[in-house]
This record gives C-alpha cells, structure tokens and sequence, in this order.
C-alpha cells in the first residue's frame, strides 16, 4: 500500500486581488502557513501562471515550482476545469461561458472552442515540464441540456452528443499521452460525464483510452445521491486526483436534488467546509489507501455558510489528520510460525 500525499490546496477559489492572494508567491506562503504540503494551481489564473510560457519554457516552470518550493510546497496539479468546459458547449451556454475565455473570443464560439483544446494540450506539455502526472478538468456538456427532458428526446440524441464529445477529446488525450500526464475528468452535474454511466459511454468511444481517468470528489455524488463509497471500488483503477471537498443533502417536502432555483444556502443539496457536512472520509481514504492510491488529497473549498480563510485553516489540519501512514508489516506478523512449503503440505494432510 502506498500513503496518500496531502494535505494540498486548490488556489482557485482563494484567488483575489489584494495580498497575499494576488501572486503566487504571497498565496504560497499563506497556504504553507496553514499547514499545507502542496498547491494545485487554476491554469486559466494569469495571477499565478502564463500557461502558454508554461508549455514551451523549461525555465519558466522551473521558476514556478521554485518559488513554491521556496515556502516548502509542492506543485500537486494543474486545473484546466474551465477551458475543459469550453471543449464541448452547447451553444444554449454561449453567453454565460464568453467569461472563461479571452475578450477577444467573445462571441465566436468556433474561435473560443479551438483556443480550449490548445489550451488544455498546452497545459499537458507544461505538467511535463513540472514533473506532474495528472491533469485535472471538466467534460464539457453537449447533452446536460437535455438530461430530463420534456417533451422527449429523440432517438440518438445523447448518443450523437457523446460520440462528438470523444472525437473532440481524443486528440487532447493523445497529446496527454504524448506527455506522460492523466486527464483526470472531474465527474460533476453539469457535466456530460456527471456520473458513472455517462462516463463509461465517454469511455467506450474513446477506446478506453489510458489517459481518460478521473478526478474523485464526493461531494457531487452526495448531491446526486450516488454511492460515492461503491464508486471508489468501481473505478478505483481510473482515479488519478482527488478533491478532498464536503456536502449535505437535506430533502423537505418542498425540494429535493434539483435544488428548486434557491440559493446556494436555501438548496436542499449544498457545499460545506470539511468536516461540517456528511460525507465518511474516514471511509474514503481507508478505500483509497486500501487500493493504493498515491496522489494527493487537495482541499477543493466551496461553502456558502462559512468564511474561506476559516475553511482553509481547518481543511488543513482535517485532511492531515485523515491521511493514513501506512504500514509496513502486518499486524499480526508477530505470531507467524515462520513455516516453509513442507511445513505447509503435512499441515493440510498433503504428504
């Protein structure tokens, strides 16, 4: 068995404009203040990386990595989730997904489209260079659309969907492939893979490509009311990354999973800091542990009750104290008999 590496932080939604959380180096030393190991960064944060200089200058990675190892951190990751999310968007999106991508490619989809998939490829060449072996993302939604419809959808539909979703990812994950890096697709509503059919329907089209993998995070199976625990024992082999992230789901007689248009606060399914919500990570990384996994726990923090800062400071100190060392004997070695293959034939009445 091997231990998980943790506890990591995800800079995406602790990103602002004032100190310390407007550089790298700033957000580095106040993660590495809480007690983190190691930072996932959002590639598409200008604040804490060029992505394009990324992908083509050794030097320049070797200076991002330097200066969060100057606080003692590792680079854990790279997320492309949201130039992930314009590889495949329904044009029902359009106006609402411009913000993820350069001014200049507003309103031309086509353009906007194309710049993602480079976008996602570089960041595949610049987590060579960093030494990374996943790359965490998002699916994209050609046929979320359509998921519950009414009236009814015609026949084909998702099947046309998912057949262009892996025609338009294959080169992305060949060139993942090329670099040595695993794509690890987030599995989260709104997503065409949301959950463990859709993404066994992306990856029968995709060959089973060895790149496709996962990103683990329970929280949005809470929301669904997936078994988040049986998933682990279903695709343990493809799980690559992990968001350490925390929810409840309290129905009423008023609203259920699909959240009646409340906020975030009033949903009956809703993000909360670790340790507040229901998800049994005691459970998750004793799965976890117990089918090797090796990559890192990184807080993905999301609440709409509690203060951010407070979040991460108790994220820390959650994660660590959930990371199982793990051990290098057996419990009960002290009792062997220490028998040989004869030993063992005569104790079984062989011989």
């Amino acid at each position: 068995m091997k231990t998980i590496k943790g506890p990591a932080i995800f800079l995406a939604q602790f990103a602002g404009d004032a100190a310390p959380f407007d550089t790298l180096d700033g957000i580095c030393g106040w993660a590495a203040g809480l007690g983190y190991k190691g930072v996932q960064i959002p590639s598409w944060d200008s604040r804490f990386i060029d992505l394009e200089k990324a992908s083509d200058s050794q030097d320049y990675c070797d200076e991002i990595t330097g200066t969060a190892a100057k606080h003692g951190l590792a680079v854990t990751e790279l997320s492309t989730h949201l130039q992930g999310q314009l590889v495949a968007a329904h044009p029902v999106y359009d106006e609402l997904l411009d913000g993820f991508a350069p001014k200049r490619l507003h309103g031309n989809p086509k353009a906007r489209q194309e710049w993602a998939v480079d976008q996602v490829s570089r960041a595949a060449r610049a987590s060579r260079r960093m030494g990374l072996s996943a790359l965490p993302t998002f699916s994209g939604a050609l046929a979320w659309p359509f998921l519950y419809p009414f009236p009814q959808r015609p026949a084909g539909l998702v099947e046309t969907a998912f057949d262009e979703l892996a025609r338009r990812w294959r080169p992305i994950l060949d060139t993942c492939e090329e670099n040595g890096v695993d794509l690890c697709y987030e599995i989260h509503p709104g997503e065409d893979l949301h959950d463990g059919a859709s993404y066994e329907m992306f990856l029968d089209r995709v060959g089973n490509h060895a790149r496709a993998n996962l990103l683990y995070d329970p929280s949005h199976f809470v929301l669904q009311q997936l078994d988040y625990l049986d998933y682990i024992e279903i695709y343990h082999e493809r799980i690559r990354a992990f968001h350490v992230k925390d929810a409840e789901f309290v129905p009423s007689g008023r609203q259920g999973v699909y959240g009646g248009y409340q906020s975030w606060v009033d949903r009956a399914g809703r993000f909360r800091s670790l340790g507040d919500g229901q998800v049994d990570f005691k459970r998750i990384f004793s799965q976890l542990t117990a089918h090797d996994f090796d990559g890192w726990a990184v807080l993905e923090w999301e609440c709409a009750l509690k203060h951010p800062e407070d979040g991460a400071r108790e994220g820390a100190e959650f994660i660590a104290a959930h990371i199982i060392r793990v051990t290098e004997h057996a419990f009960d070695d002290f009792a062997g008999s220490g028998t040989d293959e004869s030993a063992n034939r005569r104790i079984l009445g062989l011989d």
